[in-house]
């Protein structure tokens, strides 16, 4: 069983520590002593132990010290132990030799400081410990109390600093791969005629920071027909982002195959139902078919919000036909398509339900009537600016309460330009 040494007349008390500095002359002070740290002594042979435990009491350390004869005796300690820890580890103990006592540390307890105890000809194997996961190493026949505090302080430092440079590297790929989520959620519309226009924006919902699954798209095939799709997959998740990606692949990609606008919400939903990590998963889907030089625009709502028609004077709110979520009641689901009429330069403004959800009062929303109102406020505005506005003051009116909770997408159609 482990010792603990502190018990015995030559008693070290307990220290406060050790937090990351930038430099050297931050290791000595104060900034060592942050929270509770033990020291775990890991060797076999009592004699080394006790001078172990006497340069300790000899230093300006203030840590508990623990005592272990085996490595085995070591791993249950650490398994164990919630708090900082340095391990003293001798490299010959009963139950492992070399190199792989640190190793089998390192697995252990990955998040523990590490100096390797080595005898005075052991130089070569105190750095290849190193190299191998410790953070420093002492020859025991020089041992004094101000190299071993240091040499303690020092190795808590820097386990500190290699577990920050760890965790800004997982941030780093974290953002990597939201960026290709993102290039994946947020294309870049495929038109063929400057007579189209679409304007986008995707707001990322402030309460989680990330992306999730809002998605959108545009394409004009080559008969002149303008596609659209704009979705909104349940949840935040990145798991809901990988699957937004993949519904907007396979519309553009049924899309440009010449598939019919009702197989393609039929298609998205097999492709939802068989993709998706939970069955409760769901997505709420609205395509729109603009044809050449027509005044209407073909739409099929799959559970998804109403839009906007707005002309040079006058902004409306349509309900569209519509049918169940994509993924709700699988293969039971029934979408019919309308024909809606544009007034002369008619646009139509789709969107995800975060844009009007927000909470404008602690217990009220902006809602579809508030949105509406926010539009014909802005109604005489060209289209980027439109959409802008809307987005900036439905953010501007959550601000207080928390800010838009949920991702924002708006996509902006229509021919000719304003």
């Amino acid at each position: 069983m482990p010792v603990d040494l502190s018990s015995r007349s030559a008693r070290v008390p307990r220290t406060r520590g050790a937090v990351p500095a930038q430099d050297d002359s931050a290791l000595d002070g104060d900034a060592a002593h942050a929270v509770d740290t033990v020291i775990l002594l890991v060797e076999d042979d009592a004699g080394d132990a006790l001078l172990v435990e006497e340069m300790l009491a000899d230093s300006d350390l203030d840590s508990s010290l623990t005592w272990c004869k085996s490595l085995a005796e070591a791993q249950r300690f650490l398994d164990a132990c919630t708090t900082p820890v340095c391990v003293l580890l001798d490299l010959h103990l009963p139950d492992v030799h070399g190199l792989d006592a640190v190793t089998r540390i390192v697995r252990t307890a990955p998040d523990a400081a590490i100096v390797v105890l080595t005898g005075t000809a052991e130089g070569e194997a105190g750095l290849m410990a190193v190299a191998t996961g410790a953070q420093d190493y002492l020859v025991k026949g020089r041992l004094d109390p101000e190299t071993l505090s240091r040499a303690v302080r020092y190795a808590l430092q820097r386990k500190q600093v290699e577990r920050t440079t760890a965790a800004l590297r997982v941030n780093e790929l974290m953002a990597q791969e939201n960026a290709r989520l993102e290039r994946g959620l947020l294309p870049v519309p495929l038109l063929r005629d400057d007579n189209f226009q679409a304007v986008a924006r995707y707001e990322p919902g402030r309460a989680h920071g990330l992306l999730s699954g809002d998605f959108y798209d545009v394409v004009q095939t080559a008969d002149g027909t303008v596609h659209a799709v704009i979705g909104d997959v349940s949840g935040h998740g990145a798991a809901e982002a990988a699957l937004g990606v993949c519904l907007r692949v396979a519309w553009r990609t049924a899309v440009l195959c010449g598939t019919e606008q009702l197989e393609q919400v039929r298609l998205l939903e097999e492709i939802l139902v068989a993709e998706r990590s939970d069955p409760h998963v769901f997505a709420t889907v609205t395509s729109l078919d603009f044809v050449p030089g027509g005044r209407s625009v073909r739409v099929v709502r799959a559970g998804h919000p109403g839009l906007l028609v707005r002309d040079r004077s006058s902004v409306v709110w349509e309900e569209p036909q519509v049918g169940m979520a994509l993924g709700l009641l699988p293969g039971v689901g029934r979408w019919g398509r309308t024909e809606l009429a544009l007034p002369p330069g008619g646009q139509v403004v789709l969107f995800t339900d975060g844009l009007f959800e927000g909470r404008t009062g602690p217990s009220s929303r902006l809602g579809e009537d508030g949105l509406l109102a926010l539009a014909r406020k802005h109604g005489t505005l060209p289209a980027s600016a439109f959409v802008d506005a809307l987005v900036e003051e439905a953010a501007e009116g959550a601000a207080p309460y928390g800010g838009l909770a949920d991702d924002v997408a708006v996509l902006h159609l229509g021919w000719g330009t304003r």
